[in-house]
């Protein structure tokens, strides 16, 4: 394609065949292979509404305590639309300062409402050197073509693995299959998904048989709802924004690949009553996260949501089935 980004293009850029062998293969290292349970973290703030570098550096720790396989920020379950620009930098920063080191691979979220606003952030992460990268497709588009570009972009800008977020780009224009596909046969850095786009499981099973080449992770999302079935489909995991009971995914995780399935079944359906509650309970979430100690407040920069003593109450009665599984 004249205008576009080849696999020979970024072969040549990488410079030589080990540098190009290093960053390949940088997505699939026993230490970091890009599959398992992947939080979403979320963003902790202060009363007054400031984002909480302490806490978010804290999260960190937390997580790996839980045993997580990735951490991601910042994403939707982060609130990063209500971010600054300078929040966002500065999050990145903190968080990769926090997670050097640490067990958990670290994927960025680069995404902008267009290709310039994108490469911004993309740049700062590059700097960063996370695992991997993650963007949601541009809201400032009118065709696959504009997410082809932007794609291509990102994908020149960072020499890592980068995540393909299904959902939440210009609600006119659907990541296709077919785009996906052939995107990731030109761009050796691309072909890493987090699928949520309708319909769902028709389109986790078409990914899963593109692997593992173009097509080289397939993770799933939705709040996590659906994570024992698309397991068994073959997905490579889940990421989401479970930090409230990232303990429980992790498990989940670990125990289907030991085959554990009843026990797996079993902690799922405990999990399940907290994420229906959070479906009828605005403010689940944050209660969890200020109960479990993980953040100081349950200030949130969207609507708040005060629970009243029934709600509570409800919470407590739901989350003591989930207790007896908890690891930290």
């Amino acid at each position: 394609m004249k205008d576009g980004y080849t696999r020979r293009d970024w072969l040549a850029s990488a410079g030589s065949a080990a540098l190009v062998s290093r960053f390949a293969s940088a997505a699939v290292t026993p230490e970091h292979p890009l599959q398992g349970a992947f939080m979403i973290l979320s963003t902790p703030y202060t009363a007054s509404k400031a984002v909480d570098y302490e806490d978010l550096a804290g999260e960190v720790d937390f997580l790996e305590r839980c045993g997580v396989q990735g951490l991601v920020w910042p994403q939707n379950a982060s609130e990063q639309s209500k971010l600054t620009k300078d929040e966002r930098m500065r999050g990145m920063d903190v968080l990769a300062k926090a997670a050097k080191g640490k067990k958990p691979a670290l994927v960025l979220g680069v995404q902008g409402r267009n290709t310039e606003e994108m490469l911004e952030y993309a740049q700062h992460a590059e700097s960063l050197a996370p695992d991997a990268v993650i963007a949601i497709p541009p809201t400032v588009a009118t065709s696959l073509e504009d997410f082809r570009q932007y794609y291509r972009a990102l994908c020149k800008t960072v020499k890592r693995p980068v995540f393909i977020q299904t959902s939440g780009g210009a609600r006119e224009v659907e990541p296709t299959i077919e785009f996906i596909v052939e995107l990731a046969r030109e761009l050796p850095n691309f072909g890493y998904i987090k699928e949520e786009h309708d319909p769902v499981i028709q389109r986790i099973r078409a990914l899963i048989k593109q692997r593992p080449d173009p097509i080289k992770r397939v993770f799933c999302a939705n709040r996590g709802a659906g994570f024992l079935y698309e397991m068994r489909l073959g997905s490579d995991g889940t990421i989401i924004g479970g930090t409230p009971y990232a303990d429980i995914y992790a498990q989940l995780w670990n125990l289907r690949q030991q085959n554990k399935f009843e026990e797996q079944r079993e902690m799922f359906s405990k999990l399940l009553l907290m994420l229906n509650l959070d479906q009828q309970i605005p403010g689940v979430r944050a209660y969890i996260l200020k109960k479990r100690g993980i953040f100081k407040t349950t200030v949130v920069r969207q609507d708040d949501h005060p629970l009243s003593p029934e709600a509570i109450a409800e919470i407590e009665y739901n989350f003591a089935a989930l207790k007896p599984y908890l690891k930290v």
